[in-house]
């Protein structure tokens, strides 16, 4: 059978690429190496959010932190917890993904595919997982690969072993100590993920501060969170060498004199695109830096027929992205519709506790641009809801041009920066002037009234308003 569109992967943008062809009336296969669903609800997001709560409400229980209030800590079931997550993941895995590719109406191939050429015209060749070999033709074809952990070389390491996010999510039993390779998302929230459960946590980031892509405010902000926890922070410090024995191990870093002992290890040092073994030179696909594929604007490649979506074309690894990128290349592939992305209002966050969330352009990068900046940072002590909370660390900063007041960028620290980050994507995406967002309506006693009062920080003191002033 000749297909409209074949798939490889089974994530976020092979999924939302399916759907909206089926929507089409457009028949659709997909291939699928491994577990139905991606990164997302099997190793990424649902899991590591799932355990992300839990570990908070173990927090909560260890905290004295409103008066009159006994706080009474509690311990950890860790097979029973991670029992649940895998119930969790199970469950959406099904829902979201197998019985809906079920509903829509569609073929899931287990198997890997390469790419090979029948004449001119490309073709898959897939090994099933369950013995034997097909050829899959279509019209048109969508890399969704995704992106898996990425482990540089460093002496001792391969020898020694060592966790990754999605490997660490499966320990049966908790390590009483653990040393965090990268500061940056990933290693942040499995640092404190670990820490809450009972683990003596120790980050170590080559940058001369945590989450150094984001605000040094924020990054400031994350490293004073994580040290009134009690876990530990060096940065400015390159890991050479990783030595094991049976009591755990110890890391050589360059730039300390610290060697850092745990009895577990985990490396979050970045994802990488996986494009190994595809054949992607054979029909013309070229890839770029960290073997991402190479599209243009419209996502595609130098293959007229094949496109990309998601982590592999090394565009943000955010799975809205990728789910983003499925609708669009079935618009283009079949509708000609010559649709692009717009970026400059792209929504991250980081969920630790204080989470970290931004949207836009950072101070430097506004700068780069040519604009004139003036910014404004707000700490929370001046959010009546984080003061309520009785929880006030954390800010939030805001980069607007000069000339013309309008927000360039959104950063926060912050109970709920998630949530709060919304109000600032709708004023990015509609070139608000941070004036136009001061006078604009927002509920008092909510943690969103942040960004108003930052905004309200260009023109006004916010010591001189009252708890409610507008």
């Amino acid at each position: 059978m000749r297909y409209d569109l074949a798939v490889i992967g089974s994530g976020a943008g092979g999924f939302a690429a399916a759907i909206a062809a089926r929507t089409r009336g457009r028949t659709v296969v997909m291939i699928e190496r491994g577990t139905v669903g991606g990164t997302c609800v099997n190793t990424g997001c649902v899991p590591s959010k799932a355990l992300l709560a839990a570990a908070e409400a173990r927090q909560v229980s260890l905290v004295d932190r409103f008066p009159g209030l006994d706080v009474a800590p509690f311990g950890v079931d860790l097979p029973r917890l991670l029992g649940a997550k895998r119930d969790l993941v199970g469950a959406l895995r099904a829902e979201k993904y197998t019985d809906l590719a079920a509903e829509y109406g569609w073929d899931i191939v287990a198997g890997s595919a390469r790419f090979d050429t029948e004449g001119l015209d490309p073709v898959l060749r897939v090994d099933l997982t369950a013995g034997g070999s097909r050829t899959v033709t279509a019209e048109h074809y969508l890399i969704a690969t995704g992106s898996t952990p990425e482990v540089p070389p460093i002496e001792g390491l391969a020898e020694s072993g060592y966790l990754t996010s999605t490997t660490a999510m499966e320990l049966d039993t908790l390590p009483a100590s653990m040393l965090v390779v990268g500061g940056n998302a990933v290693g942040l929230e499995q640092a404190q993920l670990w820490h809450r459960l009972g683990v003596d946590v120790t980050v170590v980031e080559v940058a001369d501060r945590l989450a150094p892509t984001e605000e040094p405010e924020v990054s400031a902000a994350v490293r004073e969170a994580f040290t009134r926890e009690g876990i530990r922070v060096v940065t400015d410090a390159d890991l050479t060498r990783v030595e094991a024995d049976p009591t755990g191990y110890r890391a050589t870093l360059a730039g300390t004199s610290s060697q850092p002992r745990a009895e577990r290890l985990l490396m979050a040092t970045g994802r990488r695109p996986v494009t190994a073994g595809l054949n992607l030179a054979a029909v013309g696909v070229k890839t770029g830096p960290r073997d991402a594929v190479v599209v243009d604007g419209h996502l595609r490649t130098g293959n007229p027929r094949i496109w990309a979506a998601g982590d592999v074309t090394g565009h943000p690894q955010l799975v809205y992205v990728a789910g983003a990128h499925g609708t669009l290349v079935v618009d283009n592939a079949f509708a000609d519709a010559r649709r692009v992305l717009d970026y400059h209002h792209l929504p991250r966050v980081t969920f630790t506790s204080p989470a970290i969330a931004a949207a836009g352009l950072t101070e430097a990068q506004a700068v780069e641009r040519g604009h004139r900046c003036e910014c404004r940072v707000l700490p929370l002590e001046h959010v009546p809801r984080a003061l309520v909370n009785r929880d006030t660390l954390g800010l939030v900063k805001l980069v607007a041009d000069r000339d013309t007041g309008r927000l360039l960028g959104a950063h926060t620290v912050a109970d709920g920066a998630g949530e709060m980050i919304a109000t600032a994507v709708y004023a990015l995406a509609h070139r608000m002037t941070v004036h136009q967002m001061a006078e604009l309506w927002c509920p008092y006693l909510t943690m969103a009234e942040g960004i108003k009062l930052a905004a309200q920080t260009f023109t006004r003191d916010p010591a001189t308003l009252s708890c409610c002033a507008s």
